[in-house]
């Protein structure tokens, strides 16, 4: 397969076409049944025994839940240690769905809403389109089916820690996403910084209580943490560059109780978004600064909690134009956007650090406005057809990165 003919495409939209209407009775059937992060024993289970019925080697166990398995080239002249990685998360959220059909959620408090189950069906549905090629392939591919993207530390990093990376040395790997906002039909990419790097902060304000008409008799927390809260916007608009994307929000602040009471403590929690890596260490220095000198400043104390998150993700630039070439190819370059950056996170970013990839954005957005038709809204509802995209685009990436690598 050094050259990829027309007739490989065909050949990979014909079968997608074919495999559609099994693809989303299985999106359907994940949908119904969605599970948390690293509670995915279900999922698991339905994942391993598809792959198992394809004839996959399987990976260890690296984490509890999660499938790591191999489809092996039976191509004599293939070299196994070519090898590529398709990845797709497997975890639901805490959010009860408000939308109606026959495959809605079953779990209270517990859905979809970030396309995973859309995920987890288009790479099996790539499982079952590339085995077909298995005689052909000039190498192997590994399929990941992560758990606990949505949780902080997230799956990806437990994956590699436990030596996803020491069994397996893969040349590229790549990974596509629901987003509502691109039309179905199309993917989108974008070379270079794609998702930003989050953290989250968590600020515990210490003062003294007391009688709120005497509060010079009081070291008054409310009053510090409105301060402290308008001093770190200072670091966004005065320490990061114009052209450095960076959003610092403080989301949550609870003290006190009553209208007559100052209280002793104030507790404030927030996210930190930042699209570049040394920006995002010296926001760290400065936060924990600003917060203590501020408290200090105002007779009170303050500590400040950072749990770092997923690192920016970074699409390698000769895996982003295989993957933009390969969309091109399979969809027509009509149907391949221009990606612009995003605050959002994913974990993916953690492979990245260890091996060259690009992640791409696959459209699921309908025509018709939809009432909270976007990510981790009670009403997302991802138009289906993009199954058969995602296929398509998951599939011939592959098929074109192993054909790169053996000299095609």
């Amino acid at each position: 397969m050094s050259e990829i003919s027309r007739g490989t495409r065909d050949r990979i939209g014909s079968r997608a076409d074919e495999l559609y209407p099994l693809v989303r009775d299985i999106r359907r059937d994940i949908h119904r049944h969605p599970e948390l992060s690293f509670q995915e024993f279900r999922t698991t289970a339905l994942v391993r025994d598809y792959l198992e019925n394809l004839g996959f080697e399987f990976a260890p166990r690296y984490l509890e839940t999660g499938v790591v398995a191999l489809l092996r080239s039976l191509n004599p002249s293939a070299q196994h240690e070519r090898v590529v990685v398709l990845r797709a998360d497997i975890d639901a959220l805490p959010l009860q769905e408000e939308n109606i059909s026959d495959f809605c959620s079953g779990e209270a408090g517990c859905m979809h809403a970030c396309g995973h189950d859309m995920h987890t069906a288009i790479l099996l549905g790539t499982a079952s389109l590339l085995s077909e090629f298995r005689h052909e392939l000039p190498g192997d591919i590994l399929f990941v089916f992560q758990p606990a993207e949505e949780k902080a530390p997230g799956g990806a990093k437990p994956m590699i820690e436990a030596g996803l990376f020491r069994d397996y040395t893969p040349a590229m790997i790549f990974a596509l996403h629901c987003f509502p906002h691109i039309r179905s039909g199309n993917v989108a990419l974008r070379e270079g910084s794609l998702m930003a790097a989050a953290d989250e902060l968590y600020i515990t304000v210490h003062g003294e209580g007391g009688h709120a008409s005497a509060p010079h008799k009081a070291a008054d927390p409310i009053l510090a943490s409105a301060h402290i809260i308008t001093a770190l916007q200072h670091l966004v608009s005065r320490v990061s560059s114009p052209y450095e994307p960076a959003v610092l929000t403080i989301s949550s602040i609870s003290g006190g109780h009553a209208t007559n009471v100052i209280p002793e403590n104030v507790v404030m929690s927030g996210t930190m978004r930042i699209m570049n890596e040394e920006l995002r260490s010296t926001f760290h220095h400065r936060l924990k600064k600003t917060v203590e000198q501020v408290a200090d400043a105002l007779g009170v104390s303050a500590e400040l909690d950072i749990v770092h998150g997923y690192p920016v993700l970074v699409n390698d630039a000769a895996a982003f134009g295989l993957a933009r070439d390969a969309a091109e190819e399979m969809l027509g370059a009509s149907h391949v956007e221009e990606s612009e950056p995003l605050m959002t996170a994913e974990d993916f970013a953690w492979y990245l650090q260890e091996c060259p990839g690009a992640f791409i954005q696959l459209g699921t957005g309908r025509n018709e406005d939809r009432k909270g038709d976007q990510l981790h809204s009670p009403y997302f509802d991802p138009d289906e057809a993009a199954l058969k995209t995602g296929m398509e685009v998951m599939s011939y990436t592959a098929i074109k990165a192993l054909a790169r690598l053996a000299g095609g």
